[in-house]
């Protein structure tokens, strides 16, 4: 009887084997705009860390390939990443000590190679796995801790996107709160304003189609034109409208981002929340009515908790995707994360553009993951409760 390998196992033990015989595993630049070195994997190390490093990969391939349990699954990737992580600190080390100190260090592909072999691991051990909601939170939790001990244990301060934050993080930390700050006001506006639309759209058929058709047309403008678009107008009323002027409403900023971002989000707040209302069972809400329900107790009592996990889906969709555009909003002078991206581009300093994209990445994947495991909650909790529940 012949070996049965696993089917993803062969695609990670392929990217595994690329990370160390393809591209570079660092790349050391005379300083921080000068073109970069590529150094395989036993040139960025010393040799003992490098050949551990390799035997441990090989180890980490073999589980992939013939393990099938999947907390041996879920060990390999989070040992083998762990082990990543630190070696491009390791290499950090190693090389400013031989470099000068404007030396900057970078991970290159074969690095970013070996993350990812480790984390297609994990992703397919967690699969298999089914966490539930509060086991998905505490992965998560987990997962960001493990990375907050890396960086307060100074391991990676050797590392070029390290050191451009020593050199901005006032910088950086004023720029993570107006990130957060669009990004979560935008969301927060919008299901403000698109919840009540949504119900109103699903009682009233002649609006729906005009409503959802609009915002439909919104979504197609692009995100830089749409900022552009909105400048103008802002600006004259910023002009013309001492009130409006007097409450900071400027053509370029913050303003023209943030209803910008309030405009893309309404779309699937909306829609979500109508075809979550429109999937509740009308015997359900038959029942309701023969009990003397009105339509406002019915709403809050029976089809909005039963369409809680679809418009949840929505509000995920809306988070995420504000997260990111909130990026672009840097264009305008909006401020965020893209600050960093876009100053990392003119200046040809890829390190830069790494400060502000790694964050805006960790940003999306974690408001992901928690409004995945809240979505799954609200499904596993029953849905409406029964009507007329707990009344005398």
């Amino acid at each position: 009887m012949g070996i049965s390998l696993d089917r993803p196992g062969i695609v990670v033990a392929l990217v595994l084997g690329a990370a160390l015989a393809g591209p570079p595993f660092m790349t050391l630049r005379a300083n921080r705009i000068a073109g970069g070195k590529g150094l395989a994997l036993f040139d960025a190390l010393p040799w003992g860390a490098a050949a551990g490093v390799v035997a441990l990969a090989v180890i980490v391939g073999g589980v992939a390939l013939l393990a099938r349990r999947p907390l041996a699954r879920l060990g390999a990737a989070v040992i083998g990443g762990g082990v990543g992580m630190l070696a491009a600190g390791w290499a950090a080390d190693s090389l400013t000590q031989a470099a000068n100190p404007y030396a900057r260090i970078a991970p290159a592909g074969g690095f970013w190679l070996l993350v990812l072999a480790c984390l297609l691991l994990g992703t397919d051990a967690l699969v298999r796995l089914r966490p539930g909601p509060l086991a998905r939170l505490l992965a998560l939790g987990a997962l960001f801790g493990a990375l907050g001990l890396l960086l307060a244990s100074g391991q990676w301060d050797g590392l070029s996107v390290l050191k451009e934050y020593a050199n901005r993080a006032d910088a950086f930390w004023r720029e993570a709160r107006t990130h957060l700050a669009l990004a979560l006001g935008a969301v927060a506006v919008a299901c403000a304003v698109g919840l009540p639309l949504g119900v109103l759209c699903h009682r009233v058929a002649w609006l729906r189609g005009m409503v959802l058709q609009g915002l439909t047309i919104i979504q197609t403008i692009p995100s830089i034109a749409l900022f552009g678009i909105l400048m103008a107008p802002l600006g004259w009323l910023a002009a013309h409208v001492p009130a409006i002027a007097a409450l900071g409403v400027r053509g370029i900023g913050a303003t023209p981002a943030l209803v910008a971002l309030i405009l893309y989000a309404l779309l699937p707040v909306v829609a979500n929340t109508v075809v979550g209302l429109a999937q509740v069972p009308a015997a359900t809400v038959d029942a309701a009515r023969g009990m003397g329900m009105g339509r406002g107790r019915l709403l809050r009592e029976v089809e909005l908790p039963l369409a809680l996990p679809v418009i949840l889906t929505g509000v995920r969709i809306v988070l995420v995707q504000a997260i990111g555009l909130t990026t672009v909003a840097a264009l305008i002078g909006g401020g965020g994360f893209g600050t960093f991206v876009f100053q990392g581009v003119g200046q040809a300093a890829m390190d830069l553009v790494l400060l502000g994209a790694l964050p805006t990445v960790a940003l999306a994947f974690a408001a992901a993951v928690i409004l995945d495991a809240l979505i799954e909650g609200t499904r596993r909790g029953g849905g409406a409760p029964t009507p007329g529940a707990g009344r005398r």
